[in-house]
């Protein structure tokens, strides 16, 4: 379905973006921050306001607020010199003019590039949501209050000498007047600055709609774009009012947390906390973007807004005026909110905000779509930052973009079980609470949605796509947290030396780690890969290597915390090993999907095949969250049923085997376990990927059909002895049914009691495979399944294979040709899996480094132990319960060392790469949200203050002692 805008509405691409929030320094940091969904909410700093000045736990108190929480900057450099600001006028220019030319010239070099220098800026516009007041404005109508000082100081019975004296110590705690201060308060100069000194020519000027400001903006800035008077316009928002006149406001509404954190849409939700910012965008007409080869971000389709009109109160919000919005939006975007699955909502956490605002949401998308239901994600990055007040909905906009951009859905925080008062299971919405990849097929783009709401009912609601055009996409931003470094030499002593020189440096970690890929070359001598999340643990890494190979120049080793040494050519084949059903769990290749695209690609394609109506492979594998252990227990049960468990793993391994293909890697010989071996069918080039998840679909069917029947056996790899003794720890009514090798035997017993069995094995990491059968090994068998699954392979187009693939039946290369591939595969289910002897012949064909691709490493501790102290390298791409990305760092570490040839150079080929650190030797002033140079707060804070003087001793008064006069004075009439 494509979208059909309204007549007269262009779409508009999103070239270029910028943000600066609370944990981070710019938009990969604070995009990795949403991803990973750390809490940034902090204590105030000393910075900003004195808690011991302005807290009182009791929200009556005149005067103090009940709150000592919120989301703050951290200090970031700025080039005073180079921006032609003169350091002097710096406490006269409020930090959020400084911090937005930062943001601005950001956002058009991300924009422009390398032609940053050489653009047309006469027709670029900066349109930007600032609130009207700005720190420096309070700080500058506090020195005029010097008259009221010296009142009540003269009332107090000070001399006047002493009362001057007081006000000029007043005084002095606030920045003096000087002719910057003007400009420098006035919340228009923040875009009004970026335009004189970045040269744009265009509308300059800022807008305030309260916390929807930066929205308003987005709708001004498209509204040039649309009308032709400007071809770039910067938008956005910026606040970085965080003071204690911000946080009084809130408190005597009163709309701040007691409890001092942010949950939106939660049980617990108790009012909202603050927290300051800066994000912006760089819009372009779609039309024209692509026309200039621009790299697009996403595309915003439409934009809404509407007031709330009469209500009881010009600040409580009224979900009829919301959902007004909503509907003009989706008016111009041209599609309904039926195809929208990702909602990035104003979400304050006040209680009656949170309703009011999904009770406009359910409005919308229950009538659009009345029969389905938590079809589409909920969240606020308020979780995480606090309330950015004006620059709410440009962190909101941003955390939408990326994730369509990056094709994720991220979490929000702090949720522990919804609102009960949303009803939420019986609306369109489920709340998102942890990090996972946006699967979509085919049908339509991935689109989500933003909202923004105001004080005094100023409602907006933007509508954004994917983009699937001609033009360049933009990188990827680098959201993973581990690199992988690696370094080869002729020989060891100088792979020592390298890894000495490197560890004495100041790496740029990611950078170094960019450089070394693409400087890798796999047929050196001595190889080192080390994996590492900052530059103290590469550095320690390395000394480690250093000291290790120096002491012992010719043992290899792969050390626990991802460093692999290897010296001499490669030796042996590489065996590719796909595990069978048992590895599944929820989640399982969710990290690859989320940070490399060829593997999401996969889950994507399967997406369009319809295996059971209104269900996707991905809603199995990648669940929504829920809230509680009967819907965890739920969620395992569905993906452990054996119709979705066999193409879930297949597609795990395929997305896999994607990565390591985009790599250069390429196996010598392929194997599966029980179902893997159809993976491995695919892997050879037997079967297609739409053929082999179909494939895995109709083979997981037909057992579980033939699980149902009364009883079922198991097929084990292991001595007849071995099983006999874990049936008799196991305490079960299980008994050795048949055995047709020495480590080949079947269990059998009732369901139940087999199922029981398993989970144990799988406890173990014992292999096993199940024959699901009524009674008679080999006839039911074949009459259960073997059959209907022959009939079905009889469909599908069978290819000569490109590499050897080992049989689990005949523990032995299959045969070439396409028919008795089929004929084997057909038969596969009925019989036991030979896996010991499989690993056997594989080695004994030249296999020497085997490779687990899938889900979970059982494979790799079973080969382990079969071959023991005989020459190999067993390696698993994944560790259940780990970090997907590092696990696949550590095994590709694993296959430096080794010397299997690989292109590490493709690794992270569409991630972009950090900038050069600028060197232009000027000194930079550090800044954050509070303003430079202000005399109070003092900077170590209260310990600097001085201490309660005692009071005034008290003035002892001598008696007037009264004389009477002997001889008074006649009286006058």
């Amino acid at each position: 379905m494509s979208a059909n805008p309204a007549p007269n509405q262009q779409p508009i691409a999103i070239v270029g973006v910028s943000a600066l929030f609370p944990g981070s320094a710019d938009a990969t940091g604070f995009w990795r921050d949403i991803l990973e969904g750390r809490d940034l909410i902090t204590d105030v700093p000393a910075s900003h306001w004195l808690v011991e000045d302005y807290y009182d736990p009791d929200p009556s108190a005149p005067d103090k607020t009940y709150a000592r929480r919120g989301g703050f900057l951290d200090p970031i450099g700025f080039d005073a010199l180079g921006f032609g600001v003169p350091p002097s006028t710096l406490p006269a220019t409020d930090t959020a003019q400084l911090l937005a030319l930062i943001l601005a010239q950001t956002v058009l070099q991300d924009a422009a590039r390398e032609q940053f220098d050489k653009m047309d800026r006469s027709r670029i516009s900066v349109i930007l949501g600032v609130t009207s007041a700005q720190e420096l404005l309070f700080s500058m109508v506090s020195r005029l209050q010097r008259p009221v000082w010296v009142k009540a100081l003269r009332e107090s019975g000070l001399p006047e000498d002493e009362v001057q004296a007081a006000c000029e110590r007043i005084a002095a705690n606030y920045v003096p007047w000087q002719e910057s201060s003007f400009p420098g308060l006035l919340g228009n100069v923040v875009a009004g600055r970026i335009a004189n000194r970045l040269n744009l020519g265009g509308t300059n000027c800022v807008t305030d709609a309260a916390c929807a400001s930066a929205l308003s903006a987005l709708s001004m800035a498209i509204s040039e774009l649309q009308l032709g008077t400007s071809d770039l316009v910067i938008a956005g928002g910026v606040d970085t009012l965080n003071d204690i006149f911000m946080y009084m406001c809130f408190s005597k509404t009163p709309a701040l947390s007691p409890s001092g954190d942010c949950r939106p849409f939660s049980d617990n939700a108790d009012g909202t906390m603050l927290g300051e910012g800066l994000g912006m965008m760089a819009l372009k007409r779609l039309s024209d973007a692509e026309r200039d080869g621009d790299r697009i971000y996403a595309v915003i389709r439409g934009i809404g807004s509407s007031s709330d009109g009469r209500s009881k109160s010009v600040y409580a919000p009224v979900p009829e005026g919301q959902a007004k919005a909503l509907r003009r939006a989706y008016a111009i975007a041209g599609y309904g909110p039926e195809t929208v699955e990702l909602v990035e909502a104003h979400g304050t956490g006040t209680k009656a905000g949170d309703i009011a605002e999904f009770e406009g949401l359910r409005q919308v998308f229950g009538a659009a779509d009345s029969e389905r239901r938590q079809w589409c994600a909920l969240g606020s990055v308020k979780s995480q930052i606090g309330h950015t007040k004006a620059a709410a909905g440009a962190a909101g906009l941003f955390k939408a973009v990326m994730a369509l951009h990056h094709k994720v859905l991220p979490p929000s925080i702090k949720i522990d079980a919804p609102n009960p008062k949303l009803d939420i299971e019986q609306s369109p919405f489920y709340l998102n609470t942890r990090t996972r990849p946006w699967i979509r097929g085919s049908a339509h783009p991935r689109r989500a949605s933003v909202s923004a709401f105001g004080f005094g009912g100023s409602n907006f609601h933007v509508t954004l796509e994917e983009y699937d055009g001609v033009a360049p996409r933009a990188e990827r931003l680098p959201s993973h947290r581990q690199e992988l470094v690696v370094l080869t030499a002729a020989d060891s002593a100088a792979l020592v030396q390298q890894a000495r020189d490197m560890a004495a440096g100041e790496p740029d970690l990611a950078r170094l780690a960019r450089q070394s890929q693409r400087q890798f070359s796999s047929g050196a001598p001595a190889r080192l890969a080390v994996v590492a999340s900052d530059a103290a643990q590469l550095q320690a890494s390395l000394l480690a290597a250093a000291q290790r190979i120096e002491n012992a120049p010719g043992a290899a080793f792969a050390l626990p915390d991802g460093s692999s040494y290897g010296f001499g050519s490669s030796s042996g084949a590489l065996a590719i090993l796909f595990p069978g059903q048992g590895s599944q769990f929820p989640g399982m290749g969710a990290d690859l999907a989320v940070h490399f695209p060829l593997a999401r690609a996969v889950w994507d394609r399967a997406a369009d095949l319809a295996f059971e109506p209104g269900i996707g492979l991905q809603d199995v594998v990648f669940p929504r969250p829920g809230f509680s252990s009967d819907s965890a227990q739920a969620d395992v049960a569905r993906l452990t049923a054996t119709q979705w468990a066999q193409p879930a793993i297949g597609a795990t391994a395929l997305s896999m085997l994607a990565v390591l293909d985009d790599c250069g890697i390429r196996a010598d010989m392929v194997a599966g376990h029980s179902f893997g071996e159809l993976v491995a069918l695919k892997a050879a080039g037997v079967l297609s990927e739409t053929d082999l998840l179909q494939a895995a679909r109709r083979r997981g069917e037909l057992m579980a059909a033939a699980s149902a029947t009364p009883g079922a056996m198991t097929a084990l790899s292991l001595p007849v002895e071995k099983v006999r003794e874990l049936i008799a720890r196991s305490e079960s009514s299980l008994v050795v049914a048949n055995h047709n090798a020495p480590q080949q035997v079947v269990v059998s017993g009732e369901l139940q009691a087999i199922v029981d069995f398993e989970t144990k094995l799988s406890e173990q990491g014992i292999a096993f495979r199940r024959l699901p059968v009524a009674s008679g090994f080999h006839s039911s068998v074949v009459a259960g399944s073997c059959g209907p699954f022959s009939e079905f392979l009889s469909g599908v187009a069978f290819e000569m294979p490109t590499l050897p693939i080992f049989g689990n039946a005949s523990a032995a290369p299959h045969p070439a040709d396409p028919l008795s591939l089929r004929r084997s595969l057909a038969a596969q289910i009925a019989q036991p899996v030979r896996f010991v002897e499989m690993i056997e012949a594989m080695h004994a064909a030249g296999a020497r480094t085997f490779l687990e691709v899938g889900p979970g490493s059982v494979l790799t501790g079973l080969v382990g132990a079969i071959l023991g102290d005989r020459p190999h390298q067993v390696i698993s791409l994944d560790r259940k319960n780990k970090d997907g990305v590092e696990s696949l760092l550590f095994a590709l570490a694993r296959l430096v060392a080794v010397g299997v040839d690989l292109r590490l150079d493709r690794l992270f080929a569409d991630v972009r790469e950090p900038a050069p650190r600028a060197s232009h030797g000027r000194p930079l002033t550090p800044i954050n949200g509070s303003n430079v140079g202000k005399p109070y707060p003092p900077p170590g804070g209260h310990k600097d203050l001085p201490p309660a003087n005692p009071p005034r001793p008290a003035v002892t008064k001598t008696p007037i002692e009264t004389h009477v006069n002997p001889n008074p004075a006649p009286a006058y009439s």
